[in-house]
């Protein structure tokens, strides 16, 4: 039995050293093969490929730089290999022709081509591929080059409601270098160069350094403004300096538009891997933030290519693949700039935000945040020492205030109240009686109380908003309970992001959205306790005392959705309630607003939102609000909310009021002047 098992084994082995059980592989399965490691970029394997000859004709690295350069240059991916049928007599020769098609996807489109692989048996009975240069690419001739030409298109423009534009393609003057023109002594003119444009000498000396760099090459260095005459004129002094007119995305109200508009620059290798497949190259630019981001895809443009054989002597011998250029979609808004470069006025030298809507419509006519930095110099560029300073600005330039949510103070009463109406459990007739100037519902409070500045007769509703009674909305508030008056802030939007082109941080009472105790329900009726609020959804909730409780859903484009964003938040008998008393805080000579009477009908609301660690600290800061509403004499309504910080010690609200006044007067002059 042992000698049996013995003797099969050694037939086996037998018979695979005579080739028994071995299959040759074919050359259709080894065209597959070859093609995978195309898809993969691995150029040595596929080069194990070829047979003797053709590794005799080209070697390893000038195949491998042949295909990288093509392949690469033409950005080919998902390529993939459809072979056609052989007949089995053809099967046996020792020469096989094997007809495919590769079809692949390009910069250009989709390329497909039919081809011929020829596969010869070498001497060990395997098939190996013929190559030649027409391999790569149909008609591709020895000496012959593949090149892509790029069509450039031109991005989208943005535009304000009367087609005022705000991002645009301008002009800058780019200021560069010719080698060769440079001074015997160059490292004194490098440091001149340097010097007058705020850069180090080191990042002069790379971009010089790059291998295209030729002595007759023009190296940009720098993009400066073209209207930097002075500028211009000391660094063409140095030899070897040019400068040249380059185009690029302009805005041009600048930083009173920043955080609206946002900025575009060059895309990072993190953005093309991000939008892989979407069109991006190298030399693309995106939209990084506002409206810009926001509308990217809109706005974006894409580029026509042509991949193209070229001749020895420099000529198009064939256009392989070609796709067109396609110009972006300018994108109109619902901003008013003459309104939005009115607000930013009034807040220069402040740090706050302002939002303008027409509360009838939605329609969002400004959003101001200030300060704020001029995206120019994001297209630009910013020099290390300016990128550090305006990051270290204490007053944060980049900070985009308008999209995120603050304590609204007193702003927020006018909600509490038009919730307690529709919640029944606030008669506006009632004297809320109490004794001094401060509160506390019972004894189990301890130390703490609620306290307001003035004392009146009596303590009604329209009084209270007069006033601007502290006490009257903390009784308020603890009178509709912690559940009603959480169910009615969930229902205001409160948690909710809102529908709109950018992205706004959704207004919040607390981190769960649970208010934690009866004190806390107090300070919340007067907008203190945890409450954080949007500027614009403040002004939607405003919107609602304007359109009967709807509260209206802000939009930024015409082509955007409109309607409600929450029906019915108010009764129309609470909404029209707190809006005609919001007229007598600017109409009665005791209300808080009284300053801004003019001679037109508005209504409005001041707040002082106090920022301090406890009721004891007096350390902290104050953020002033101002809300204003017009809704009669103009022929469209505005609501604005405004928002300055740290106005303790400037007259808290009263520094912001007589602000957003300037604004409203502007506006009403513009509309009589408008239909005259």
């Amino acid at each position: 039995m042992k000698n049996r098992l013995l003797g099969m084994a050694l037939l086996l082995c037998v018979g695979l050293l005579t080739g028994c059980g071995k299959k040759t592989p074919q050359p259709e399965e080894l065209l597959e093969e070859y093609i995978s490691f195309l898809n993969q970029a691995d150029y040595a394997s596929m080069y194990g490929y070829l047979t003797a000859e053709a590794q005799e004709n080209i070697d390893l690295d000038s195949f491998s730089q042949r295909y990288s350069n093509i392949y690469g240059g033409i950005e080919a991916s998902h390529i993939d290999v459809q072979i056609q049928p052989v007949e089995e007599e053809e099967k046996k020769s020792k020469t096989r022709r094997v007809e495919y098609t590769l079809s692949m996807e390009t910069i250009a489109g989709p390329l497909s081509f039919d081809t011929v692989a020829i596969f010869q048996k070498n001497e060990e009975g395997e098939y190996r591929i013929g190559w030649e240069t027409q391999d790569i690419l149909p008609d591709l001739q020895e000496g012959e080059r593949v090149k892509v030409v790029t069509t450039p298109a031109k991005r989208g423009d943005i535009y304000d409601r009367n087609h005022v534009a705000l991002a645009r393609e301008g002009t800058a003057s780019s200021v560069g270098l010719v080698p060769g023109k440079l001074p015997e002594e160059r490292q004194e003119a490098l440091e001149q160069l340097a010097e007058y444009l705020d850069l180090d000498v080191a990042r002069i000396e790379k971009a010089l350094s790059a291998s295209w760099v030729r002595d007759d090459t023009f190296v940009p260095i720098r993009t400066v403004a073209k209207e930097n005459e002075e500028l211009k004129e000391q660094v063409l002094a140095i030899p070897g300096v040019m400068i040249s007119d380059t185009s690029l995305r302009y805005y041009p109200f600048g930083s009173k538009a920043a955080m609206l508009t946002g900025y575009v620059q060059s895309v990072t290798a993190e953005d093309l891997e991000k939008h892989t497949g979407e069109g991006y190259h190298a030399n693309s630019i995106i939209g990084k933030s506002g409206v810009e981001r926001a509308y990217e895809e809109q706005l974006r443009s894409r580029d026509g290519y042509a991949i193209q054989i070229l001749t020895e002597a420099g000529e198009v011998k064939t256009i392989l693949a070609e796709k067109p250029p396609q110009d972006g979609q300018d994108v109109v808004l619902t901003i008013d700039i003459t309104l939005q470069q009115h607000f930013y006025q009034q807040m220069e030298g402040d740090e706050g935000c302002a939002v303008a809507i027409n509360p009838e419509t939605g329609a969002v006519l400004a959003l101001v945040s200030a300060p704020a930095f001029d995206p120019n110099d994001f297209v630009m560029g910013y020099t290390s020492r300016a990128w550090e300073e305006i990051n270290s600005d204490e007053t944060e330039p980049l900070y985009n205030r308008f999209r995120a949510s603050f304590v609204p103070g007193s702003s927020f009463k006018p909600v509490t109240a038009a919730m307690a109406l529709t919640a029944g459990t606030l008669d506006p007739a009632t004297d809320m009686e109490n004794e001094g100037l401060s509160w506390q519902k019972d004894a189990s409070w301890g130390s703490y109380y609620v306290t307001t500045l003035e004392d009146y007769e009596p303590k009604n509703l329209e009084n209270a908003l007069v006033y601007s009674d502290n006490i009257y909305f903390a009784k308020v508030a603890c009178g509709m309970g912690e559940e009603t008056f959480s169910q009615g802030l969930t229902g205001l939007g409160f948690g909710e992001e809102m529908e709109f082109g950018l992205n706004m941080t959704a207004s919040s009472f607390g981190p769960e959205g649970k208010i934690a105790s009866e004190t806390e329900l107090a300070d919340s009726g007067y907008g203190q306790g945890r409450l954080l609020v949007n500027p614009l959804h403040l002004a939607c909730m405003y919107s609602a005392l304007v359109n009967e409780g709807n509260m209206r859903k802000p939009y930024l484009t015409e082509d955007e959705e409109k309607g409600f964003w929450k029906e019915q938040v108010f009764s129309p008998e609470a909404a029209g309630m707190v809006l005609a008393d919001l007229q007598k805080v600017i109409e009665d000579p005791g209300g808080t607003a009284h300053e801004a009477l003019a001679d037109y009908t508005w209504a409005g609301k001041t707040g002082t939102a106090e920022i301090k660690d406890s009721k004891e600290d007096d350390t902290g800061t104050e953020l002033g609000w101002f809300v204003g509403i017009q809704t009669e004499g103009v022929e469209e309504p505005l609501l604005a909310v405004m928002m300055i910080e740290d106005v303790k010690d400037r007259g808290g609200s009263h520094y912001v009021t007589p602000k957003v006044k300037a604004c409203f007067d502007i506006y009403n002059t513009q509309m009589k002047e408008g239909s005259e």
